[in-house]
């Protein structure tokens, strides 16, 4: 009898230790970008510069227009296609920097059931942007939408979901 009260116990036990577990999953484990997360998204950013300055003799620069127009530029003369998910994605890297500069937004590791991605937060609200894959994802099927209708929409989730000022 002993041995059936401890058997029972240690069940529901796991049970409890296994429904905490699903539960934890199911809430995203927000951390800060490690070393090598840095050194990916640098080399991406590099990637995208000498594709620039070969191709138009320009660079990106931190200005939205500038920066917005030349990854634009990038995509109508073909020089990264749908299939070349690594450049897409370094050119989500290149907005996502505007959208962090612009919103005062940070990169991010957001991690929950379906992996782990590098993404914006808006302060320490529960707001995020995944800008790496806002433009791959699109060029993939076939949606060209233009690189500034993008970003324009995201920046405006994140003006919407901000609480307004009083007196405004």
């Amino acid at each position: 009898m002993n041995d059936r009260k401890s058997t029972g116990c240690f069940t529901l036990l796991l049970c409890m230790v296994m429904a905490a577990n699903t539960l934890a999953l199911e809430e995203p484990r927000i951390s800060d970008l490690s070393y090598l997360d840095k050194q990916y998204m640098s080399q991406q950013r590099e990637l995208l510069a000498e594709l620039a300055a070969k191709h138009f003799g320009r660079k990106f620069n931190g200005a939205r227009d500038n920066d917005l127009d030349l990854l634009q530029s990038i995509l109508d003369k073909r020089l990264v296609r749908a299939e070349q998910k690594q450049e897409l994605q370094a050119m989500g890297v290149i907005m996502g920097d505007l959208l962090a500069a612009d919103l005062k937004l940070r990169w991010v590791i957001y991690e929950d059931r379906q992996g782990r991605s590098r993404a914006l937060r808006d302060g320490s609200s529960d707001t995020y942007l995944f800008p790496i894959t806002m433009i791959s994802r699109r060029w993939e099927v076939g949606n060209h939408t233009p690189v500034a209708a993008i970003y324009l929409k995201a920046r405006d989730i994140i003006i919407d979901s901000r609480p307004g000022l009083p007196f405004q």
